[in-house]
């Protein structure tokens, strides 16, 4: 592993980087942004080597899309038509289904992996870069079967010595499964976070009064809107089905409460209380 080329070099792609020349320290790792000072900060905290442009990617051995969903489906044909034969290309993107359709019939589809590492914080660019961000996490591969299969033993062989979990899914199956757990997660942590904003323009000590429960419930509420919104546009007939789904739920709860019934608000907590051990049994 010779040159690795990582476009976007924030939170996701500046991980990769990081760990990627910590297993192989005379890699060279190239950084391609549309933002010229995300380029100099990552060079300056080391976690890219030298910057680099598209046509650049043609002495690839992996290029690694880490930008917005909407941004892949622009500027991932166009880093196929550049690369070798032997490059092997994949994205981090959170939505499948679009960018698949999208590289379908391109001739060196046999050189992408779609990929999504379920892995991130709430920060964003270079500096939010980690070591072992994708130690112990799931990655999630679609259309394996696209790729040729000495590419994808290079990549399966880096996501092994990250520590990555690796699950095989269809892009659709993929993309209506992380409407529920990543993406209404997002929505409801942007609008609680929204409702709470609006209430201390007229009560200045709401926020005094916010304790760690607040704290990790609207965490995801500081996450990037350039990066989210995308992804809520690609994957809109999901997410809107989930949304359906959840307010129907709030609905359901203010209803119990508003009738005294708290017998079933009870209930309704308890049955979730299962999350505990669903979430201990993925650990």
């Amino acid at each position: 592993m010779n040159n690795i080329f990582i476009i976007g070099v924030g939170l996701i792609g500046g991980s990769f980087a990081l760990d990627i020349k910590k297993l192989y320290p005379t890699t060279t790792i190239y950084g391609i942004d549309k933002n010229e000072a995300h380029l100099d900060e990552a060079v300056k905290l080391g976690v890219i080597d030298e910057k680099a442009t598209l046509k650049d990617v043609l002495n690839a051995d992996f290029v690694i899309l880490a930008i917005p969903v909407d941004a892949t489906l622009k500027v991932l044909p166009d880093v196929l038509d550049y690369i070798s034969d032997n490059t092997i290309v994949f994205d981090a993107g959170s939505t499948k289904e679009d960018i698949c359709i999208k590289v379908k019939a391109h001739p060196k589809r046999r050189n992408y992996l779609a990929v999504h590492p379920i892995a991130g914080t709430e920060y964003s660019g270079p500096s939010a870069a980690i070591h072992g961000l994708y130690k112990n996490k799931t990655n999630i591969i679609c259309e394996v079967e696209e790729t040729a299969f000495k590419l994808q033993e290079k990549a399966l062989k880096l996501f092994s010595e990250l520590g990555m979990r690796i699950r095989y899914m269809n892009p659709k199956a993929h993309d209506k499964h992380i409407a529920y757990v990543s993406h209404l997660s997002h929505i409801s942590s942007f609008m609680l976070g929204k409702t709470v904003i609006e209430k201390e323009k007229n009560d200045r000590d709401i926020f005094d009064m916010a304790g760690s429960g607040f704290e990790s419930t609207v965490r995801l509420a500081k996450s990037s809107p350039a990066m989210w919104t995308p992804i809520f546009e690609q994957n809109k007939t999901n997410v809107i089905e989930t949304l359906d789904e959840y307010i129907t739920n709030l609905k359901h709860f203010k209803k119990l409460m508003e009738d005294d019934d708290f017998e079933g608000v009870y209930k309704e907590m308890e049955t979730t209380n299962r999350l505990t051990d669903i979430l201990n049994g993925i650990q």
